[in-house]
């Protein structure tokens, strides 16, 4: 008992002594916990620091901007791990060599670590982040990819008027032909602005003559990094208008206004409400900069001769060929006029065509032949475009004369500046009846993709971010209108009706009709006849508040190819007899009493759509060659089963795409 007293009063003394004596012979005596401390402290930090950079890597993948204080905390935390392991280096050193003399090395090292042990702890107090970063706002994809900008004189001198007006006038507008290449410019004009950091944010959206004013207000908030809290267009505009207020300097560009319009409809402040907001407009028409009180006009003029060979030249592949034949290749690119649009048409739609110096003057003579063809609203562009679609049924192999002209007239029915999915693109294509001669379905799909493809490389169809659609520019779109107002293929396409249209007896002449964003409260007539319609497209404004649409209203379509539906609530049950209907396009819809009555279908594609009874009904269509199923569900909550399936796999001479997956 005495002796263990006599213990603890002595190491009482001791710790008591440690702590009055001075620190430093703490580096002797305590010299094994301070190691141990600072190799358990530094291993942690090694820990934590892999866990905060692996979180920075996956936010950095999904777009993320970092934190200013975790980007500070990694950098701080690779510092005292660089500076760190030299001293491990020397801890395992003095394990290693026990012959030498150990006391120096553990007073100098000892109070190495105690003094850096703190450091880590405090990075270690600190690295609990709740985030790391955060969703910051778009930059804009046209500022990020290629403009294909060609530094013409006229160009150059527009986007040096341009930048020197913004500097002291808060409204230009650049005006031009059609296909001069205006949006080509402005989307330079926002890229240098970006660049040179001459405004806090840069937007750029599309007017277009129908425009979609929702879809405007997106891309403006995803620009500004604001998420709507309202889903009217009133309220959405008042957010969007504060929203732009707190940043100080902003450029927005209006690209292809056809009108003048009110701004803040959109949710734009503009002029009192906000002088450090500049507003860069493109139009075809200078009275439409006037009509919107632009303090600066600029018009975009053509390109010169020499500037127009040159880009036709590089376009064509011409380099290198004899002067006689460039000569006459000059005679057809100086019909383009100068424009570039119609420049790059033609070049490209020659292109390949591997024409001798004989070619080339029945090129040009074909351009003299068309001087006929005249059109206000397309200006120069008209004949080139002609042009370029004629050549598309050139060297087309297994392709029919009209099959890749008919691909592109399919995409003029689609909206102005849509980016159109492929895939139906090509349910439609197989609905009409294109490339007859492939032998099945997945021939005809191998068909079209080449088909645009080749629209694709000769212009007339533009590429987009994603590889699975296609887009049209708004001059080669009106274009493709102008072709078909005439003839026995004519089509029409209408935006944001609000009523049926009173021309019920116009109606029979169209072989293709297209009606988008339709308001729920139209009033469908039961019956209309359309004797020669072939394709018909119905689309309603909102997902949420479908479009209703009778049976009967089908019933005088006895021709009808090619039905798309979105956004639109209709009953088979009572569904006519429509023996030509090859193909049923759904998305976003309600499809009530499904029914096997459509017996010569032989596509069925249903993209996010509700539908009660599919299953038995899916086997007797005898016809069916192509099935898609995405995002669906039956209303009644069943799963398509896998022995229906599989009959159906047995059954149909292609079952293509089948994802089916339940929505909740």
């Amino acid at each position: 008992m005495a002796e263990s007293l006599a213990s603890a009063a002595v190491e009482n003394v001791t710790n008591q002594a440690m702590e009055c004596a001075s620190p430093y012979l703490r580096y002797f005596f305590c010299y094994g916990q301070i190691v141990q401390d600072f190799t358990n402290q530094r291993n942690a930090l090694k820990l934590r620091k892999q866990r905060v950079d692996t979180r920075v890597d996956e936010a950095s993948r999904q777009i993320e901007v970092i934190y200013e204080d975790v980007e500070d905390w990694l950098k701080r935390a690779e510092k005292e791990l660089e500076q760190t392991q030299n001293l491990q280096d020397e801890i395992d050193s003095v394990k290693c060599f026990k012959w030498c003399p150990q006391w120096g090395w553990r007073y100098c090292l000892g109070k190495k670590l105690a003094e850096k042990t703190p450091i880590i702890s405090d990075l270690l107090q600190t690295s609990n982040f709740a985030q790391v970063g955060y969703r910051g706002s778009l930059q804009g994809i046209e500022f990020i990819t290629s403009t294909h900008f060609m530094d013409s004189k006229s160009s150059k001198s527009a986007l040096n008027q341009i930048v020197e007006a913004m500097k002291a006038v808060n409204m230009i507008g650049l005006y031009g032909m059609p296909g001069v290449g205006k949006t080509t410019l402005a989307q330079e004009v926002g890229k240098h602005a970006g660049e040179q950091k001459l405004f806090d944010k840069v937007v750029m959206f599309t007017m277009s003559q129908n425009p979609n004013i929702n879809n405007i207000q997106d891309k403006v908030a995803d620009v500004f990094g604001l998420k709507f809290q309202t889903s009217s267009r009133q309220g959405r505009a008042e957010e969007l208008f504060k929203s732009m207020q707190r940043v100080n300097k902003i450029l927005v560009i209006v690209d292809d206004l056809w009108e003048e319009f009110e701004l803040k409809i959109i949710g734009i402040p503009f002029g009192d409400d906000h002088k450090g907001c500049k507003i860069l407009l493109t139009t075809r028409r200078q009275q439409v900069c006037t009509k919107m009180n632009c303090q600066k006009e600029i018009q975009l003029g053509i390109l010169s001769e020499d500037e127009a060979w040159v880009l036709f030249r590089d376009q064509a592949g011409l380099e290198g060929n004899s002067s006689a034949l460039n000569n006459e290749a000059k005679k057809v690119a100086a019909q383009c006029k100068g424009l570039p649009l119609a420049i790059v048409v033609v070049a490209k739609a020659l292109k390949g065509e591997g024409l001798d110096l004989n070619g080339w003057k029945a090129v040009n003579q074909r351009f003299k032949d068309s001087r006929h063809l005249d059109n206000e609203d397309f200006g120069d562009v008209l004949q080139p475009l002609k042009l370029s679609y004629d050549y598309l049924k050139k060297g087309n192999n297994q392709m029919t004369v009209n099959d890749i002209q008919m691909c592109f007239l399919l995409c003029s029915l689609f909206p102005e500046d849509k980016e159109i999915d492929i895939e139906i693109l090509i349910v439609c294509g197989i609905g009409v009846g294109l490339f007859p001669n492939a032998n099945s379905i997945e021939d005809k799909r191998n068909e079209m993709v080449m088909a645009f493809k080749k629209l694709q490389k000769s212009g007339l169809l533009l590429e987009t971010d994603d590889a699975d659609s296609v887009k049209m520019h708004d001059v080669v779109r009106d274009f493709a209108h102008w072709l078909t107002s005439t003839g026995g293929n004519r089509f029409m396409v209408k935006d944001k009706l609000k009523e049926w249209p009173d021309m019920v007896e116009s109606f029979e002449c169209y072989t293709a009709i297209a009606l988008w964003n339709c308001s729920s409260n139209i009033k469908f007539p039961d019956k209309v006849k359309f004797s020669k319609l072939k394709t018909l497209i119905l689309q309603g404004e909102d997902w949420v508040d479908l479009l209703v649409v009778s049976s009967t209203f089908f019933e005088e379509m006895k021709a009808l190819q090619v039905l798309f539906l979105e956004n639109v609530s209709f009953s088979t049950e009572r569904f006519p007899s429509l023996p030509n209907l090859k193909t049923l396009c759904c998305v976003h819809c309600k499809l009530k009493n499904f029914s096997s009555s459509l017996t010569n279908l032989e596509v069925l594609a249903l993209f996010k759509t509700r539908i009660y009874g599919i299953s038995e009904e899916l086997v007797k269509l005898s016809t069916l060659k192509y099935l898609s199923l995405h995002n669906f569900y039956e209303e009644s909550g069943m799963i398509i089963q896998p022995s229906l399936i599989e009959r159906l796999t047995n059954r149909l001479t292609s079952l293509q795409g089948c994802t089916m997956s339940q929505i909740l």
